[in-house]
């Protein structure tokens, strides 16, 4: 039996797995007269556990604050999610509206409160709009039902422009298995986890434990290696919930079955983290950072973050221009053990700089390189063994424009009398 199991893909996003339900409609968050979804709830109907990752960011959003307590010391059952509101900076209101939010809906579907995990995403400094949320909490809960993945992919979405959202099922151990996921974020997008939120369902049967361990290693690989501006969120989530509704039985840690639920959460969490990066704030090019010939891990995580994170460097791409001056200047002040004469840079397999000098590869060749949507940065330190990839964007002078008010929201926010 492998490692790396054979992943169908289907459909129904976090309602694929079996027992999960969900359901989203628009409670006005942001704006009460927009119709957009922007409530969601994914629930499990039979027992789960649920484990999480989180910001390291040390202004932390309420939610976050509150579902860490949650996830830590309960069997989260239920996950209730809004946009157009981080509920970040807002205090003890703050703490006080996501207990609340949790408490709602864990009396309508006869849970404790701490079974509720809450998740928020949006404008950061603004009180929740309580008197427009509250009323619609019991019908939402109302609404749940078995396919409704799609409608909380679509309410999780802020600056987003398209629903990031994918199903697979397995085979372990002789038994079919399902997980599902949905995702947002397009800007703020530099997570270190330990505004993006994953949600992960799957009828696998687990012990909290060792799907703690399993998640830890596969945001690790997926959501800490992606960047579109360097910013990490007050709010990043990551939640996965586990039914044990394909009635297999409990999966062992270090088992094959173990390595091959993971193998399918590690891609399940990679491909959410690319889409991500593809949909960023007016971003026109996916690109692959990829370092090798590393003294350390260490040393090759630094490079591939500093090419990735530079402003010069995402602004040449967006200009179309191959400036490898501006990689290895990044390489350079990475604090990674570098040697000048020994760096090598080539872009999608076209050599423009070896040994830190300019490649005779002509620059047009290399300008078509830059100029297709998707292409991939290789860095050779030829110092060692060790390697990192980051996914990252260009940077475009749409997103600055994009980024430059958030007034409008602020204009509402008044007219709620919350600011």
């Amino acid at each position: 039996m492998s490692d790396q199991p054979t992943l169908k893909k289907i459909k129904g996003g976090v309602c694929a797995p079996r027992g999960f339900q969900a359901a989203a409609l628009s409670a006005g968050i942001k704006n009460p007269d927009d119709p957009r979804l922007d409530l969601a709830l994914i629930y499990s109907a039979t027992p789960c556990i649920t484990v999480g990752t989180f910001t390291t960011n040390r202004v932390k959003a309420a939610p976050v604050k509150v579902s860490q307590a949650y996830v830590k010391a309960d069997n989260v059952q239920a996950i209730i999610i809004n946009s157009g509101n981080a509920n970040a900076c807002t205090g003890v209101e703050g703490l006080t509206d996501a207990r609340k939010t949790a408490n709602i809906i864990a009396k309508e579907l006869g849970l404790r409160q701490r079974q509720v995990a809450v998740c928020s995403t949006g404008v950061i400094g603004i009180p929740m709009p309580m008197v427009r949320i509250e009323p619609k909490l019991p019908e939402l809960t109302k609404n749940l039902g078995e396919k409704n993945g799609e409608d909380v992919a679509h309410a999780i979405m802020t600056s987003d422009t398209c629903k990031k959202e994918i199903a697979v099922t397995l085979d372990i151990g002789g038994h079919n298995v399902r997980i599902g996921a949905c995702a947002k974020g397009a800007g703020m997008i530099c997570p270190s986890m330990a505004t993006m939120l994953c949600f992960i369902t799957t009828d696998a049967k687990i012990s909290k434990s060792n799907l703690q361990k399993i998640i830890h290693e596969a945001v690790d690989t997926s959501f800490n290696r992606i960047t579109i501006d360097g910013d990490m969120s007050t709010n990043d989530t990551v939640l996965v919930m586990a039914n044990g509704e394909s009635g297999m039985p409990t999966i062992k840690r270090n088992s094959k079955e173990c390595k091959q639920l993971r193998a399918a959460l590690s891609h399940v969490m990679l491909e959410m983290a690319k889409s991500l990066v593809r949909d960023g704030e007016r971003v026109t090019k996916f690109v692959t950072v990829e370092v090798k010939g590393a003294k350390t891990y260490h040393d090759a995580k630094k490079v591939a973050e500093a090419v990735a994170n530079s402003a010069l460097v995402k602004s040449s791409w967006n200009g179309n221009d191959p400036n490898w001056g501006r990689i290895i200047h990044a390489v350079g002040y990475s604090r990674a053990m570098v040697r000048e004469e020994l760096i090598d840079i080539h872009i999608s397999g076209k050599a423009a700089c070896l040994g830190g000098l300019q490649a005779k590869t002509s620059m047009d060749s290399l300008r078509k390189a830059v100029q297709k949507p998707t292409f991939t940065i290789t860095i050779n330190l030829h110092q060692g063994k060790a390697g990192y990839e980051v996914y990252t964007s260009d940077l475009s002078p749409e997103y600055i424009d994009f980024n430059r008010s958030e007034y409008a929201y602020w204009k509402q926010a008044r007219k709620d009398g919350l600011v």
